[in-house]
């Protein structure tokens, strides 16, 4: 049997941390994780950690694309580039995410990644866990730098072959839409994490919404409802939105992305203050720009997805119009510890634990856990990553 043995570093727990770690596994699997140099096997190739840090590899529940390619081109191929591309920024989890696209565009989608997912070896990099059924059913007026001519109401008779594919873990629909009701419950009961999102709902539509089973909430602040924005939508008295059920319900839980360019260091704090490590995610929300130059680019699918424009920080659709992130889920954690000044432990469990609990995958991944599957990241001092481990595979940064 295969054994690597990760010491000379400090063990990112859940909890907090753990210097001077040892961390074992054999095959695909942790076996210990812990401080006893006598639990190092003779055998065992030795992984030196020269000082860093030993953290669980990233989950992703919110990801379009990478390296040039966008998982709504509807290839095997994007997909992998995709997850290769992610792989180099220490996902090792994720969940592919669709945008608004034809009926035909999303089932692409579902197919490219379901055969991704079932041939995966090393080579592909991160792993599929499940697609995030994100686009089509988004409000009017808040689609962002999605495609808004092919944004739709939930029909039944469309998502239930979207659920049938199998591969569907995340879904999202705009809690205001006719049908969303409908979706939420058909959603739940297919055990996917249910989310809001692309919406301007009030909050009696998200309480309606948590009744039939919606528990999450997209990009926390980006195209999302405000007190102001349902006003102007239900007139007086003004109500609450997104924003106030989210804070207020312990049972909900969202995500932010911590580009530095999305929201800025008081709000990435202020949203941890208040929702905690437990029901707070980070997602990168990445484009195909993902370590490929500046320049204008498709958001979606390649032939027809609208355009968006990269300086190398963030995604553009207009002056002064956000359009997702050009960075992965490394920059996520650094930025979160260093600009939202918060505990470190916190913010890799917000890229590890939380969604893989939030997703119902925190049996097998999430936390460095004697019988979990060995993904594993040795990073520099400086939250670099070093290595990455996939279910016990070192995976080369230079594929």
């Amino acid at each position: 049997m295969a054994q690597i043995c990760i010491l000379n570093g400090t063990a990112i727990l859940p909890d907090r941390l753990l210097p001077d770690a040892v961390v074992v596994c054999r095959d695909d699997r942790i076996t210990y994780v812990g401080t006893a140099q006598s639990r190092i096997p003779a055998s065992a190739e030795i992984v030196d950690a020269k000082g860093g840090y030993i953290t669980p590899g990233f989950v992703d529940i919110h990801i379009h694309g990478g390296g040039g390619a966008d998982v709504m081109d509807g290839s095997a191929d994007a997909v992998k580039t995709v997850c290769q591309s992610h792989a180099r920024h220490g996902t090792t989890t994720m969940f592919p995410t669709t945008s608004t696209g034809t009926d035909d565009q999303i089932h692409a989608m579902l197919a490219a990644c379901g055969e991704v997912r079932d041939t995966w070896n090393i080579e592909s990099g991160s792993k599929i866990a499940g697609v995030h059924l994100y686009g089509p059913y988004f409000a009017e007026g808040k689609t962002g730098c999605h495609d808004e001519s092919v944004c739709r109401a939930p029909e039944a008779a469309e998502y239930r072959r979207y659920f049938k594919s199998g591969i569907v873990g995340i879904a999202t629909c705009a809690a205001e839409l006719p049908g969303a009701a409908a979706f939420y419950r058909h959603a739940t009961k297919r055990g996917c994490l249910v989310t809001c999102g692309h919406s301007n709902s009030s909050w009696n539509e998200m309480e309606t919404a948590f009744q039939n089973g919606m528990r999450h909430v997209d990009h926390f602040w980006c195209a999302m409802s405000n007190v102001s924005s349902v006003r102007k939508r239900l007139g007086v008295p003004m109500q609450g939105s997104m924003l106030e059920y989210v804070l207020s319900n312990p049972d909900m839980s969202t995500e932010v992305i911590a580009d530095g360019m999305h929201l800025a260091p008081e709000l990435l704090s202020f949203a941890w203050r208040v929702k905690g490590s437990e029901r707070l995610c980070l997602v990168t929300d990445c484009n195909r720009a993902l370590d490929i130059p500046p320049g204008k680019y498709r958001f979606g699918p390649e032939v027809d997805g609208s355009w968006f424009t990269s300086d190398g920080k963030v995604g553009w659709a207009s002056p002064g119009s956000l359009a997702s992130s050009v960075m992965g889920m490394d920059h996520m954690v650094r930025t979160m510890h260093k600009l939202g000044n918060i505990p470190l432990q916190d913010a890799v469990r917000m890229a590890t634990l939380t969604p893989a609990e939030r997703t119902g995958i925190d049996q097998q991944v999430g936390s460095l856990t004697a019988g979990k599957q060995a993904d594993i990241l040795v990073l520099s001092k400086r939250l670099k990553v070093k290595q990455v481990h996939i279910s016990g595979e070192r995976w080369a940064k230079s594929r």
